[in-house]
């Protein structure tokens, strides 16, 4: 049998669409899909889903070829109107998701129209998105803050001449900054502000 290699982002989508799907057939393509991903062996998935040999291939064959999960037709089609649409993709410019299951929980609370991930994944992609990492961009300290701040110690210098100032950090601000990976409309970039490689920014005064 040929063999299946999922994303992270493939398997938190299937287990989310298995997890939330009434069909038993869509469940047992999917846990067909994710017990091949994990290299189990044709017999050992026929006798695990009371599946005939050929109905487990086909299944398989379907996910690769087309990503077919729905045995009609293999995933959703938009039935978002012209408006809803362009408010959808409006939404995610302004928003990046990282896992599909995200969008198609947005669009059914928002307009009560359920996506299969296979037919939201080919939306997403007729409207121009792909799946892509983020831009990271050096974060800039504020020069205003930074005045405030010195007149602020300055002006606590001189009232307590004979008094120790401690600065003492409530937090550590992460400096490695993680890019994560989302559905970004080809063509743009979508801009994360990091900090530096340390792992925390201590603040030092004398």
């Amino acid at each position: 049998m040929r063999k299946i290699k999922l994303s992270n982002d493939q398997r938190v989508n299937l287990e989310h669409l298995h997890a939330n799907t009434r069909d038993s057939r869509i469940c047992d393509r999917i846990k067909a899909v994710l017990l091949r991903s994990e290299n189990w062996p044709t017999p050992m998935i026929v006798q695990a889903l009371r599946l005939h040999e050929t109905t487990v291939i086909r299944h398989i064959n379907d996910f690769l070829e087309k990503e077919k999960l729905k045995p009609e037709n293999g995933g959703s089609h938009s039935y978002l109107s012209m408006n809803e649409t362009e408010d959808v993709v409006q939404h995610l410019m302004a928003k990046t998701y990282s896992c599909s299951y995200e969008i198609i929980d947005y669009i059914w609370e928002t307009y009560e129209i359920k996506f299969s991930i296979p037919g939201l994944n080919k939306w997403l992609h007729q409207q121009g998105f792909s799946y892509k990492q983020s831009k990271g961009v050096p974060h800039k300290f504020d020069p205003e803050k930074q005045a405030e701040f010195i007149e602020g110690y300055e002006a606590l210098k001189a009232q307590v001449v004979d008094e120790t100032i401690l600065f003492i950090d409530a937090t550590h601000p992460t400096q490695a900054t993680k890019v994560s990976s989302g559905w970004i409309k080809t063509g743009h970039e979508k801009s994360i502000k990091t900090t530096g490689s340390r792992t925390q920014l201590n603040i030092v005064g004398a």
